[in-house]
């Protein structure tokens, strides 16, 4: 897609970004499984969730702006986070270590979409999509909170954990 206009960006971005999400669900659920904390695990069960919400966001904002059509992408970035993510897994035992490990690399998915989203947030409002603004911004706010909750998970618990395993 040769990209000739603001509204071109703002399109290839939600395109781009919607890949992202539907890649995400795939891999949430891999890393639930694979976290030793029943308090990781259950954050990502629950961010699962949010990113399937989160699609229908999307899915509704194309249906309420006229102008709005998703292109058939891959995100190749968050192709990428999800195969450190595997890495992750692969290298590691099943304990606190691998749960330290799997909440940075969660974060870094966590740190692309809060820049993604913003910057949709930005060019929604200049090309005057009001209503793409409220949804976008209400997953901009989810994925803050998403990223916070790990924090505190990692700073609460795992890393402590973490440091004795070492």
């Amino acid at each position: 897609m040769k990209l000739q206009s603001v509204e071109d960006i703002f399109i290839h971005l939600l395109s781009d970004t919607y890949s992202a999400e539907k890649q995400l669900t795939r891999a949430l659920s891999k890393l639930a499984r694979e976290a030793s904390s029943e308090q990781l695990k259950t954050a990502f069960s629950s961010h699962l969730e949010e990113t399937q919400g989160q699609i229908e966001r999307i899915d509704q904002l194309v249906e309420q702006e006229a102008n709005v059509r998703i292109k058939r992408m891959k995100c190749i970035a968050m192709e990428g986070l999800i195969e450190e993510a595997n890495e992750v897994i692969e290298s590691t035992e099943k304990n606190e270590v691998r749960d330290a490990a799997l909440i940075a690399a969660a974060q870094k998915v966590e740190h692309y979409e809060i820049a993604a989203y913003g910057t949709l947030c930005t060019l929604a409002e200049q090309l005057g999509y009001k209503k793409a603004v409220k949804l976008l911004a209400e997953t901009l706010e989810e994925e803050k909170s998403a990223d916070l909750k790990l924090t505190d998970i990692a700073v609460g618990k795992v890393n402590q954990g973490a440091k004795k395993t070492a």
